[in-house]
């Protein structure tokens, strides 16, 4: 697991901003936006024609954050 994307810079959380949910560098679109967009069948390059101020490191760093806090949940849950 240590080659996993430092998520680092590229997600963040401000209280005044979405309610407070992990979006990408400062901007209006959250972590579950873009995973959401993944989830419902959009490619990778769908994504980012669709939001050409994203970045392949974005989304990576989207993925990134989300299997942290997956594993996060199930070391507390042992």
């Amino acid at each position: 697991m240590e080659n996993i994307m430092s998520y680092e810079g590229i997600i963040t959380i401000e209280p005044g901003k979405r309610g407070g949910q992990p979006c990408i560098r400062g901007m209006r679109i959250t972590v579950y936006d873009v995973l959401s967009y993944l989830a419902a069948g959009m490619t990778e390059q769908e994504v980012l024609q669709d939001f050409p101020y994203l970045t392949h490191e974005d989304i990576l760093a989207c993925l990134a954050y989300a299997a942290e806090r997956e594993h996060r949940m199930l070391v507390v849950n042992d």
